[in-house]
């Protein structure tokens, strides 16, 4: 039975922060660095270009049984005789039998054209979305790349901040241990070094600020790109799916057409049958194929003696081949005589 595609697509309504984009954050918020929700995103999407490609090649590897197959009943029906020999109604049964088969032989062949040109959609289908792909996979691995550009900026800063503080620490316990020091040049080198350090604090501190007001920055581009990219992924699965499923379904159609389209052949068969005549073609045979209406005469007895041949009468069928017998006896007395009755002095009167 064949049913019409379902042209509507299945896209799902997601709210954002509810919904699919977030659920593929990486796991914990504190590896910032972490791309797991991206990579099982892009994981699944390979997968459904391979089950693309798989559902491609399948159609391939049908198209090829189904040309084969169409091929070889092609074959069979012009080369293999079937009933040859026969006649009247029957043989033209058999020449509608023939031409039906050849008919089936072609529609096969046509139905492997046609998976070859659906196998060839699918694999444009692959191509345009590989292509679609790649310009915000080239976002996103840009956005990565910066994000963790500025994350190594960001600890190098803090680091260097970190110790420079250490620095400044030193510096004022070193200004404290020389408190009752009467060497007034020494301490003034000390108050310098503290001096500086609290500048080098100062201006390390300003600097890690602002790698992490950038990385913020960075991070909030990154997260943009994120949500855009998954909409787009998102996008393009519910695509994949509807023609993947609008795919399939067509194909059923098809392998049902080809079904429907054999037995309607198969029907003209059936209805030439019908029109078989037992009685016809019978009384076809005997009217055409008819050697004689007499059948051969008899073989008659032949003296070894007596070399005059018995004839059978002409213008008469000869009967069975019985022993003949001779004349009957020429009375030698009239009816009316008293003797009548006797035969060669043979009486047939009871004494």
């Amino acid at each position: 039975m064949l049913r019409p595609l379902l042209n509507q697509v299945f896209i799902l309504e997601y709210d954002v922060r509810k919904g699919s984009i977030f659920s593929f954050w990486q796991n914990g918020s504190s590896d910032i660095l972490s791309t797991a929700g991206y990579d099982c995103i892009i994981q699944h999407l390979n997968n459904g270009r391979k089950n693309c490609k798989e559902f491609e090649d399948f159609l391939k590897e049908r198209a090829s049984i189904e040309e084969k197959y169409g091929k070889d009943l092609l074959n069979l029906s012009r080369k293999k005789p079937c009933g040859q020999s026969e006649i009247n109604t029957l043989k033209r049964a058999l020449e509608v039998f023939k031409q039906q088969i050849d008919s089936v032989a072609q529609c096969h062949i046509q139905l492997a054209q046609t998976l070859r040109e659906e196998a060839r959609k699918m694999e444009e289908f692959r191509e345009k979305q590989k292509l679609q792909r790649k310009k915000t996979e080239l976002l996103m691995d840009t956005a990565h790349k910066q994000k963790s550009l500025q994350f190594k900026k960001t600890m190098d800063a803090k680091k260097n901040y970190e110790q420079k503080c250490r620095d400044k620490d030193e510096a004022e316990q070193a200004v404290h241990r020389s408190a009752n020091l009467v060497n007034v040049k020494q301490q003034e080198k000390l108050f310098v070094k503290l001096a500086t350090a609290k500048t080098a604090v100062e201006d390390s501190d300003k600097t890690y600020m602002m790698q992490i007001n950038t990385l913020d920055k960075v991070r909030e581009d990154w997260q943009s790109e994120h949500i855009k990219a998954c909409e787009i992924f998102e996008a393009q699965e519910c695509e994949r799916i509807n023609f993947f499923r609008n795919a399939l379904w067509l194909h059923l159609n098809q392998l049902s057409q080809q079904c429907v389209t054999s037995d309607d052949m198969y029907e003209e068969v059936r209805k030439s049958l019908e029109a078989c005549s037992i009685e016809k073609d019978i009384a076809y045979f005997v009217s055409h194929r008819k050697t004689g209406q007499t059948p051969p005469a008899p073989i008659m007895y032949e003296n070894f003696y007596c070399p005059q041949k018995n004839t059978a009468p002409q213008g008469k069928a000869p009967g069975p081949n019985l022993a003949r017998r001779g004349p009957l006896p020429v009375p030698k007395t009239l009816p009316d005589d008293p003797d009548y009755s006797l035969v060669d002095n043979y009486s047939l009167i009871y004494q």
